[in-house]
């Protein structure tokens, strides 16, 4: 049986759009570092919450998400105070959640696990970023996290974590642990929850990239600092992941 020449003329044309497309992106990694890397030198006087370096890694998401056919759709960013650090808490599915994440409109700093921190060129942009490495296998790593999480919010920047610890095999948000929760009643922050969906079906077939692909961040009502510390951290975790539980049911049953 002879191929569809109009079908195997569309996958030649999508393998070398990725190619390009990588191509582009490494060169774009690239100049990014290097730009950070310079950035933390010459601004570290004047921009002590580095948010010149994050910019430059939002562009960085932008790029990332240049695909032609792909949706970014991106809902209740009128609810951020933009002059407010959080804690902010995402489900955890993919690495592509990362870049999905700067499409709000915060300066943030990630924690992140100490493997993360030894992958070639995302370990040294974590830490001209500033992002904070947690060791999980140190006693200590909960109280550097709330120190380093402290010093970042004292700056007016806020503190990005994967509540759940770790990523998502199936997709569900599992149980909470309580560091994110800990640091926003040790700070007197509000705590913004955030779901995003999408990422972890964009890598279904290896690196070649579907043509088409929704991407949703849903950005869900803040819990006022107040009510942080007003409540058991078990309590408010279980209050926070059953907000956001519904929020991913609902991003699931909507129509691409």
């Amino acid at each position: 049986m002879r191929s569809n020449p109009i079908s195997h003329h569309k996958h030649i044309r999508k393998t070398m759009l990725a190619i390009i497309y990588y191509f582009i992106l490494a060169i774009a990694c690239f100049a990014v570092l290097i730009l950070s890397a310079i950035m933390v030198v010459v601004l570290r006087p004047f921009d002590p919450a580095r948010r010149c370096i994050h910019e430059l890694s939002r562009l960085l998401t932008r790029i990332f998400f240049c695909w032609p056919k792909w949706r970014k759709i991106v809902r209740g960013v009128e609810k951020i105070d933009r002059k407010q650090p959080y804690v902010i808490t995402i489900n955890h599915t993919s690495m592509v959640d990362i870049p999905m994440l700067y499409h709000i409109p915060l300066n943030f700093r990630w924690v992140s696990k100490r493997e993360v921190f030894r992958i070639p060129f995302f370990g040294q942009m974590l830490t001209l970023h500033g992002d904070i490495c947690i060791d999980r296998s140190s006693s200590s790593a909960m109280a550097k996290v709330i120190t380093m999480g402290k010093k970042w919010i004292g700056r007016g920047a806020s503190i990005a974590i994967f509540p759940e610890g770790t990523r998502s095999k199936d997709g569900e948000i599992h149980r909470f642990k309580s560091g994110a929760f800990s640091l926003a009643k040790d700070a007197g922050v509000p705590i913004l929850p955030v779901v995003l969906h999408g990422s972890d079906t964009l890598f279904a077939n290896g690196w070649r990239l579907p043509w088409r692909h929704t991407f949703r961040v849903e950005v869900l009502d803040p819990i006022p600092a107040e009510v942080v510390a007003s409540m058991e951290l078990k309590e408010l975790s279980e209050m926070v992941r059953e907000k956001m539980v519904a929020a991913k049911e609902m991003l699931k049953n909507m129509n691409d």
